[in-house]
């Protein structure tokens, strides 16, 4: 019987898990005929729906030609498509307000009304603001919520006190909004749609179209929604079919169905239009039956948990339905599970399931989840098979090359000079700064060349360094850039669009190639998108306040992420990744629901920075709690599909996760049957199998064993703790000549700091080597200021660093007071000693004496640490040898101008600054200092000998004691973290 022959009003139903579209497309042709199509109009909730129902409607007339109807989308309205026609419905309606304006105007109602705020705001605090200010005008809109007259009506003292000052900013934002919009001749996007929806049920009230209306796939979420359908159903030729409404939920659990059920919106719907739920008929009797165990099995597992207590008895009652087979054992068929164990994992399960559907011809299959980060993982691992699958939620703006290159200019803007952000703009793949691709190569090595060790300060200095023509060029383009970017800023703040203005001039520049073309810069959807962004800011942000580089920075970092570049790839026919509202409607032959997460899915309710919870009741606003809802009704849609698979990781971002609610209600119920959730452990097992090598070989710890010839004949006593503590580093070294090359901007802090503080005694000893000047901890602080900032030390730091010394002279001189008397001081001593090794040829050992100071028979031997130095335990295990080293070569005369001497006390002296200025640490006193000098040389001679060995090998960290202070620079070369950390060989 065709639909239209039913008295009205017209309710139907198709229940979850069939092919929506596909079942109402049918039930359309049976009733009308593939003639009466052109003549219906059908309203769906959205455009994909509506392009999913043409192609259902292609396939039910087996692929030949028909007229399709209107088909319409209730949730993005056009006034140039009937129904809504210009001139007819749309004629008394202003415009709507364009996206972007609309932003930026509320970011400036946001920015005039800090005071009422109680807070300064900037650019992208005002941008934060107007977007919770968005969706609580667009709340108020589509609930058709009248919040001014109640808001004055909140009890003051019932209130905190920010949520007194939320309520007086709401307040006025009520006020002036309407006024501005008007001033503008535009309205909100959500307002005209709600007055669109009103004015069309208006119109069918008074003047019932003729021809066939249908209203399918919609809940009515929003009251002006609800009316329309309710409008629909009561049409001559008018029908309402709902997406998956429970027939079968018993009454009592039906009544206390709320916002956080499944049911809740259609339950909603179903009272605001005064419909009763046994009025709501099948939309093809035959559908009802195919799938009954399953949708019943989903239904009983979500139903309302006051409701839950008598689930045996429902299981019961369930079993005693069917005399032929178990139905919760049916309801499974088909149903699967998957516990991941991390997020990573998930997506290979999921992209594996996707995969597999495709091997059999014609199968579809549909991933459907709120998480579009997995999804991106999920396509990403579909093209090692060469399957492209693109995501309806998109990828971030950010992630693409024209908006890393904003984000880029823009730090270039706040800090011109920083070489990793110069460095950076060189070598984007979207800059060509003038030159052609072929020659742009070498001029970008010798910038990173001239870019790498200390920071420059001065541009000069850096072209000093460079060594190319081309690298000069480069810079020189460079250096015009942030000039133009950094203009703006030449007062300390900007307007941001005169500063975007800027952003958008300066990137041209680098983008345009020799022949001045600016290549793929603002091409394809990223490219448009960046465009699009940059435009609105120039024109439409005139409202926000003035920022500051830094401000600006962050604005534009947070205008990028969330912006989405969706769609612009050929993706596969069979294949598609949705998201939970994209989905409602799909059919696929399989099914993967992923994301199975608390948090993930469902996610928590959203927070509100203007209102707490009751403040929304009072206003006749909806609670948070309704999102859940409508998330409820996603997953049993999804989880009714004929073949489905349930994913759910046990690790999210390497902490433990908590298995979404409804996973775990289902599996108590299946459980309290007796039964449990079958699981795919095939694809898991091919999951962690797909990346795991067959048979491993690990790579034993290395021992290189260089030619006797080529091991190092000499070395300073700092590089001799070296050799004891890491051979591995002096092979790397001394042996292969390997230097570290040194970062963009290296920080030079902690090696300027100890340079400058060597030279700034060895300056105040040589400019009084006898009697202290008067002031002499000023000198001293004066001393060490200049030599900190002679030694690069960054001009922020030295504000530190001169309290520092401002804070160590006073001990300085007190030190020196003390050590002086009856002393000859000699500073920065060079000093050798060689030896005759078993090959007979000779091994020499340098040491620098940062000071020496002789008293008589003795010779004390002081170096200068601005970190921790040795402590005694490692000075007498040998494992610290530069003090008892250099103590021997002293002994045996090794230090010109001095002579044998015996050593005496053998001192670190630790200069800081801070709250424990200095410190003196004694090593070593006559007569231990002379046993530990001959101990020491004693030790290096037996080293020597046994690195003459052909077969000694130089092993990384062959004593890792401490090994934490003294982290060595070439541990990546050994694989240390490999076979020292992982795990490995311990044995030589």
């Amino acid at each position: 019987m065709s639909f239209l022959a039913a008295p009205g009003p017209r309710w139907f139903n198709i229940e979850a898990g069939r092919p929506f579209l596909e079942d109402l497309a049918r039930g359309l042709v049976e009733a009308l005929g593939t003639d009466g199509l052109a003549a219906a109009t059908v309203l769906v909730p959205t455009r994909r729906a509506g392009r999913d129902l043409a192609e259902a409607f292609l396939a039910v007339s087996g692929g030949g030609a028909v007229l399709l109807p209107q088909v319409r989308a209730l949730g993005d309205l056009d006034e140039g498509e009937p129904p809504f026609e210009p001139g007819d419905l749309a004629l008394d309606l202003p415009p709507a307000i364009t996206a972007p304006r609309r932003r930026y105007e509320l970011a400036r109602l946001a920015a005039e009304h800090e005071d009422a705020l109680g807070r300064k705001l900037d650019a992208a605090g005002a941008l934060d603001l107007a977007d919770a200010l968005a969706a609580f005008l667009d709340s108020v809109e589509l609930e058709e919520a009248d919040p001014l007259g109640r808001l004055d009506s909140l009890a003051p003292e019932a209130l905190a006190r920010h949520w007194q000052v939320s309520a007086g900013f709401l307040r006025l934002a009520l006020t002036e909004w309407p006024a501005r919009l008007d001033a503008m001749g535009v309205v909100d996007p959500a307002q005209r749609r709600v007055d669109l929806l009103k004015a069309l049920a208006q119109r069918w009230r008074e003047a019932p179209p003729k021809e066939p209306v249908i209203a399918a796939g919609s809940t009515g979420s929003a009251p002006a929604v609800a009316r329309l359908l309710a409008s629909v159903a009561e049409l001559p030729q008018g029908a309402v079919v709902l997406p998956g409404l429970d027939l079968n939920l018993a009454d009592a659990a039906w009544d206390e169905v709320a916002d956080q059920h499944p049911q809740g919106n259609l339950k909603r719907l179903l009272d605001r239009a005064g419909v009763a739920r046994s009025d709501v008929r099948p939309w093809q009797a035959d559908a009802a039956s195919r799938g009954r165990w399953r949708r019943r099995l989903i239904n009983e597992a979500l139903r309302p948990a006051d409701r839950t207590a008598d689930w045996l008895d429902q299981i019961k009652a369930l079993r005693a339905e069917s005399a032929d087979a178990d139905p919760i054992a049916a309801g499974l068929e088909g149903l699967t599970v998957i516990s991941a164990r991390a997020e990573e994992e998930a997506a290979t399960c999921a992209a594996l399931l996707l995969r597999e559907a495709l091997e059999t011809p014609g199968r579809s299959a549909a991933l459907v989840t709120p998480d579009a980060a997995l999804a991106r993982r999920v396509s990403a691992r579909l093209t090692r098979w060469g399957v492209s699958a693109d995501s309806s939620a998109g990828a971030p703006l950010a992630g693409y090359p024209v908006a890393t290159l904003m984000a880029l200019a823009a730090r270039a803007a706040m800090d011109p000079m920083d070489p990793v952000t110069l460095l950076g703009l060189a070598k984007h793949r979207l800059v060509r700064a003038g030159f052609s691709d072929g020659s742009l190569g070498g001029g970008r090595f010798w910038l990173e060349r001239a870019l790498r060790g200390p920071r420059r300060t001065e541009w000069a200095e850096i072209e000093a360094a460079m060594r190319s023509d081309g690298g000069l060029r480069l810079l020189t383009a460079l250096r015009a850039f942030t000039e133009l970017v950094a203009a703006p800023f030449a007062g300390g703040v900007a307007h941001p669009s005169r500063a975007a203005s800027a952003l958008a001039e300066g990137i041209e520049l680098l983008a345009r190639d020799e022949r001045g073309r600016l290549g793929e810069l603002w091409s394809g959807l990223a490219g448009e998108a960046a465009a699009a962004l940059l435009a609105g800011l120039i024109d439409e942000s005139d409202g926000l306040p003035e920022v500051a580089p830094a401000g600006f920075v962050e604005l534009i970092d947070q205008l990028l992420g969330r912006e989405s570049v969706r769609g612009g790839g050929a993706s596969h026919p069979r294949l598609r990744i949705l998201g939970a509202i994209e989905a409602r409607l799909v059919k696929a032959d399989l099914l993967v629901l992923a994301g199975l997460e608390e948090g993930v899915w469902p996610q928590p309710p959203p927070t509100d920075p203007f209102l707490s919870r009751p403040m929304r009741a009072a206003l006749g606003l909806p609670p948070p709690e309704r999102r859940l809802g409508l998330a409820a009704h996603d997953f049993a849609q999804g989880a009714s599909a004929p073949q489905v698979v349930l994913i759910a990781a046990e690790r999210r971002e390497g902490a433990p996760t908590v298995a979404s609610r409804w996973l775990w209600r289902l599996r108590t119920l299946v459980e309290g049957a007796g039964l449990a959730l079958p699981v795919r452990a095939d694809i898991l097992a091919a999951a962690r199998a797909l990346d795991a090598p067959a048979v491993t070989h690990p790579a034993p710890r290395p021992y290189p064993r260089p030619p006797v010839a080529a091991r190092p004949k000499q070395l300073p006593v700092t590089g001799v703790e070296t050799w004891i503590r890491d051979p591995y580093a002096t092979y790397a070294r001394y042996i292969l000549r390997l230097r570290k090359l040194d970062r963009p901007g290296e920080p030079v802090e902690a090696m300027a700091r100890g340079t400058a503080v060597h030279r700034a005694f060895e300056r105040f000893a040589a400019a009084h080597p006898q009697d202290l000047p008067i002031g002499a901890h000023t000198v001293f602080a004066d001393l060490l200021i200049e030599c900190l900032a002679d030694a690069g030390v960054p001009r922020p730091r030295l504000a530190r660093e001169t309290a520092l010394a401002r804070n160590v002279a006073p001990w300085v001189v007190g030190f020196e007071e003390r050590r002086r008397p009856g002393a000859e001081l000699l500073i920065e001593q060079q000093g050798t000693y060689s030896f005759e090794t078993e090959a007979g040829d000779a091994f020499t050992v340098t040491a620098k004496a940062d000071r020496i100071e002789r008293r008589g028979a003795f010779a004390d031997v002081i170096d200068f640490k601005t970190g921790s130095p040795p402590t005694k335990p490692q000075v007498v295990s040998g494992l610290a040898p530069q003090l008892t080293l250099t103590a021997a070569i002293l002994r045996a005369g090794g230090f010109a101008g001095i002579g044998p001497v015996e050593p005496g006390d053998l001192v670190y002296v630790r200069v800081s600054g801070g709250r424990i200025p200095g410190r003196e640490d004694v090593r070593g006193a006559p007569p231990e200092s002379g046993d530990l000098a001959t101990r020491a040389l004693a030790g290096l001679k037996m080293r020597v000998a046994s690195f003459y060995d052909p077969e000694t090998p130089y092993v990384s960290w062959a004593a890792p004691q401490f090994i934490g202070r003294y982290e060595g620079e070439f541990d990546h070369l050994a694989r240390y973290w490999e076979w020292g950390v992982i795990g490995g060989e311990d044995e030589l």
